[in-house]
């Protein structure tokens, strides 16, 4: 008798993020999204780390739902600019005077306007992912390396995936094939461990 295909449910309703962890997790697990599970809310993200913000989004949905689930929070970290925007990545824009929260057309132009003239434009992709399971929190961490391009590249990926080049790679993240870039990439790698442990329990 086959085995029952395992359902995740991941704590967003990101449709670009569940395709990713979908297509980097292939046919081991299914994953479902909270709009799967009737949840809408706009979950609070007030922590002042990645990790605190994916333990957040995992607590609040256990608590108001009552089923296991694993939560990212991503953040780009430029060396120039002192590690920012780190936990404000999705809002770095919107901080800043550039359109609003979630815009990344508008994080982008922030990006670049304040790194405009800078030669020293090392930075990395970080990301944190919490799971709850049978009551018991994890953590998962992914980082790449990379620098941001003077200019947008690739019409690929989303967020700031047109200005970030993983190192050794020479082309954006945008320029890359999806399974190319979730081979290597930050949510890939912490997505690998969190499938690792899974698998394993």
């Amino acid at each position: 008798m086959e085995k029952a295909e395992k359902v995740l449910i991941m704590a967003t309703n990101n449709a670009h993020k569940i395709e990713e962890v979908r297509q980097i997790l292939g046919n081991r697990f299914r994953v479902s999204s909270l709009a799967d599970i009737g949840c809408h809310e706009d979950i609070p993200e007030t922590a002042t780390t990645l990790e605190g913000n994916a333990l957040q989004k995992v607590r609040y949905v256990h608590e108001h739902y009552g089923v296991d689930c694993f939560a990212d929070d991503t953040g780009l970290e430029v060396d120039a600019l002192g590690g920012a925007p780190g936990v404000f990545t999705a809002r770095f824009g919107q901080m800043n005077g550039y359109g609003e929260s979630h815009d990344a057309k508008a994080n982008i132009r922030c990006l670049l306007d304040k790194l405009r003239g800078q030669t020293m434009r090392k930075a990395r992709f970080r990301t944190a992912i919490a799971l709850i399971m049978n009551g018991e929190e994890h953590l998962f961490e992914g980082i790449v390396e990379g620098d941001i391009l003077m200019q947008e590249s690739g019409m690929g990926g989303f967020g700031y995936d047109p200005v970030f080049s993983p190192e050794g790679r020479g082309v954006s993240f945008a320029e890359m094939p999806a399974e190319e870039k979730n081979a290597i990439s930050h949510r890939g790698r912490a997505i690998e461990k969190l499938a690792r442990f899974l698998l394993k329990n």
